[in-house]
């Protein structure tokens, strides 16, 4: 059975930084693409970015660069994200995915497995 499970997430204020994590197990990975992505409320699920199986490629939604960084370890199957210079409008619930196409996309329909989310809030 797959599971994605997700941590770190928490209480911050503003300007200050998290580091989401995500292991993956239940199945081999390899040649997998995994992305983070999050949902405030009343909006829809929206890209963060993704990293490929090797780690050598990411993606990040245009918004987040320079503030967001994913990264991974391929030994353990895990993914993070370290946020940086948290705003308010980053509070969400932050969702973990895994592509197995492997091709590193940012649309949500494409990836097959999903975390049940950690809620991330940054207050002003």
């Amino acid at each position: 059975q797959v599971q994605l499970v997700e941590s770190g997430g928490g209480l911050v204020q503003a300007g200050h930084s998290l580091r989401l994590s995500c292991t993956a197990s239940g199945r081999t990975f390899s040649g997998s693409a995994m992305g983070w992505f999050r949902q405030a409320p009343g909006k829809e699920r929206e890209f963060v970015a993704v990293i490929s199986w090797s780690g050598n490629y990411t993606y990040y939604a245009d918004s987040l660069k320079g503030r967001f960084t994913i990264s991974k370890d391929n030994a353990g199957n895990t993914v993070y994200l370290q946020m940086n210079s948290l705003k308010p409008e980053d509070t969400g619930v932050y969702y973990c995915a895994v592509e197995l196409g492997g091709r590193g996309t940012r649309r949500r329909r494409e990836y097959d497995y999903w975390g049940q989310g950690t809620q991330v809030t940054v207050s002003s």
